[in-house]
């Protein structure tokens, strides 16, 4: 993996620490934290962010072996950066435009106020020759910026949402900032082939990079390498807990609690506008309509995990789930036996395996995600090689996991459908497809991806 001398600086919005109840400073759980913090530790290096709170600078300290450099941020710097052009500019904009974006110069001027702090944080603290990798959509002016402060370090920069289509891109009033502000590294990667294929598009439209094909982009004298690097989950970890007696009795509790229905269908998600939990309970509501099942057939467990619930967009987006949930559990319900049990709130790994374990048929389906890791851990948790993963065309895990039943998101009848041949798969198609699924995901992990990722920043 070239030189071992050379020193890690990871740069992302977040610190992977955070404060427990007494106080102290412990890592977040997390795949990205879990793959890098070994990482990290093995080469010697540090780990810029935000440590989460407004106003609170704990400056430089160090948990686990790994030195945490905070860059602090006033509550104004919040609402601009994060929330603003973060969050409301960048967020909808590249998930297909699925709400409207906003864009506003103050929120803009925000966003590069914080890039540079970031920037130069990194700069003060990386050693000649350094490895610096850069996440995300909220940092992405740090590699130009990097750049100009330390020509001699080497810098990558990964993007877990996807990266949308030039037609879209254009949109942004800052378009020409943002690329440039990624052709600062020396590799930019995406989570899927399409996204590293808009980026290369709207960089030779918007940057002025030129080059004979979408991998290699030549700029500002320098040669950038772009490339799909789909990231995974930790494999061996949800295996363990999925064969766990702890987590078995969870699971078997799980479908007692709901009354041992037929089949029971579950949805994971962050609460957010872009994960289509509406239109896949209107799907759940489309079946039992058409079918003329009850509870007693086919539940449905919707686990939404709170997420901005400060943002206006996403209190109207839980107001309109929960009203869904009431409607169809007003229609279909019977005395003691809700046809969707919903579930507003965060949940241990414990009971979240407890519910990939339990669940007949998963269903994710996102109108637009980058990846969408809930899908790979479904699969891994399913040991016996049984269960249905119903999998959005538009989710970035869909270009690697074929054999699950792909739908459109936007199309209900079509999702309906899919769901009662999914409830209807006998258990040969089930193995067959899940035995395939599971040799995709566990071919290679978040470990594997990480080690990847920075072997391809090593190569000059």
């Amino acid at each position: 993996m070239g030189n071992p001398d050379r020193r890690l600086v990871v740069v992302a919005n977040r610190l992977p620490v955070q404060m427990d109840e007494a106080g102290q400073w412990e890592t977040s759980p997390g795949g990205l934290v879990s793959a890098l913090a070994p990482l990290l530790k093995g080469r010697g290096g540090a780990w810029v962010g935000w440590p989460g709170s407004a106003g609170f600078d704990p400056g430089e300290f160090q948990v686990d072996g790994i030195d945490q450099v905070a860059v602090p941020l006033s509550a104004e710097d919040e609402d601009g950066f994060y929330h603003g052009f973060s969050n409301a500019t960048l967020w909808p904009l590249y998930h297909d435009g699925v709400r409207p974006p906003e864009f506003h110069r103050t929120w803009w001027a925000s966003y590069v106020e914080v890039n540079r702090r970031f920037a130069g944080k990194a700069a003060s603290i990386a050693g000649r020759g350094d490895l610096v990798w850069v996440h995300d959509y909220q940092l992405q002016l740090v590699p130009a910026m990097l750049r100009a402060l330390r020509p001699d370090v080497r810098i990558g920069f990964f993007l877990h949402i996807p990266f949308p289509p030039v037609e879209l891109f254009s949109r942004l009033p800052w378009r020409s900032a943002i690329t440039e502000g990624l052709l600062g590294a020396d590799v930019v990667a995406f989570q899927t082939r399409k996204d590293a294929q808009n980026f290369a598009a709207s960089a030779r439209r918007f940057g002025g990079a030129t080059g004979p094909d979408w991998r290699r982009l030549s700029h500002d004298g320098r040669v950038v390498r772009v490339d799909r690097m789909p990231i995974g989950i930790d494999v061996a970890g949800f295996h363990a807990l999925a064969t766990s007696d702890e987590v078995r009795r969870i699971a078997g509790d799980l479908r007692r609690h709901t009354g041992n229905p037929r089949k029971l269908v579950l949805g994971v998600d962050r609460l957010d506008y872009t994960k289509g939990i509406d239109v896949r309970l209107r799907a759940f509501q489309t079946v039992l309509e058409r079918e003329s099942l009850g509870p007693e057939d086919v539940q449905f467990l919707q686990i939404a995990v709170p997420s901005r619930e400060a943002v206006p967009l996403y209190q109207e987006t839980r107001e309109e789930v929960e009203r869904l949930v009431g409607q169809i559990n007003g229609e279909n319900a019977r005395a003691g036996r809700p046809a969707v049990h919903y579930l507003y709130r965060s949940v241990d790994p414990e009971d979240l395996v407890g519910a990939y374990l339990a669940a007949d048929v998963m269903m994710v389906t996102p109108l637009r995600d980058g990846m969408n890791l809930v899908a790979k851990e479904y699969v891994v948790s399913r040991v016996d090689e049984t269960g249905v993963l119903i999998l959005s065309e538009f989710a970035g895990a869909s270009e690697q996991l074929g054999q699950a039943l792909l739908v459109n998101p936007h199309d209900v009848d079509q999702m309906a459908a899919t769901l009662v041949r999914a409830l209807e798969m006998d258990e040969a198609e089930q193995r067959r497809r899940m035995r395939a699924l599971r040799r995709v995901v566990t071919s290679s992990d978040v470990f594997d991806w990480a080690e990847k990722c920075l072997s391809m920043l090593v190569e000059e």
